[in-house]
């Protein structure tokens, strides 16, 4: 049975553009694989721990020699590799926040590195390849070829670096200007901003085919 592994990661609950745009790639996702299985994570309301020294440890040392710090950090590490490990699909949506990603998909890949686990601990070969991984992104302001901010996007440029140590590679589907209607000083860019939504719903339609009926 397939499986899709949807996330969301922004902090601005229903004005978010990111998650009205995995919604509806979950949507179509569901309606080709009618007899798929979901699983749901929130970073945006249930934020991960940032990786620390407990972390770092528990993923370099034997689980029986683990401190009940580590012990905990290893649960949590086991159980988010053991989500992407189940998915045949991954479906991330990431807003920028500061020319960044949220800190909290950046503790999600961080506890994904996972030497023996997720990459191979001679090689460095990534273990979790084979999946499809869909990353909507969203941006407030125009970061494209020839813009002011050309090369400010600093969440969708780290992200394929990031996964590739685990054998992920993401496929992108980007809408941008997303605070032309309530910054009136983006006003003028109101159209491009509507094109650009317009064209991310495009993309997600044409993700996955449906099954017929």
């Amino acid at each position: 049975m397939t499986n899709l592994l949807h996330i969301d990661s922004s902090i601005t609950g229903e004005h978010s553009t990111s998650r009205r745009l995995t919604a509806r790639a979950a949507a179509a996702w569901r309606a080709a694989h009618p007899e798929g299985t979901v699983t749901y994570r929130d970073l945006g309301a249930d934020p991960l721990p940032h990786f620390d020294a407990a972390s770092n440890v528990a993923r370099v040392t034997p689980p029986e020699q683990h401190t009940p710090e580590q012990a905990a950090a290893w649960r949590l590490i086991t159980e988010l590799v053991d989500e992407v490990r189940a998915a045949d699909t991954i479906l991330l949506g990431l807003p920028l926040y500061n020319f960044g990603p949220p800190s909290t998909v950046k503790s999600w890949v961080d506890h994904l590195i996972v030497p023996g686990l997720t990459l191979d601990a001679e090689t460095r070969a990534g273990l979790l390849g084979g999946r499809d991984f869909i990353v909507v992104t969203s941006r407030g302001g125009g970061y494209g070829e020839g813009t002011p901010r050309e090369g400010w996007d600093h969440a969708q440029s780290w992200i394929p670096h990031g996964v590739s140590q685990i054998g992920l590679e993401p496929r992108f589907v980007t809408a941008e200007l997303t605070l032309a209607k309530i910054n009136p000083a983006m006003a003028d860019l109101i159209p491009l901003a509507d094109a650009s939504q317009a064209e991310a719903e495009r993309a997600i339609d044409a993700l996955w085919t449906p099954v017929p009926a």
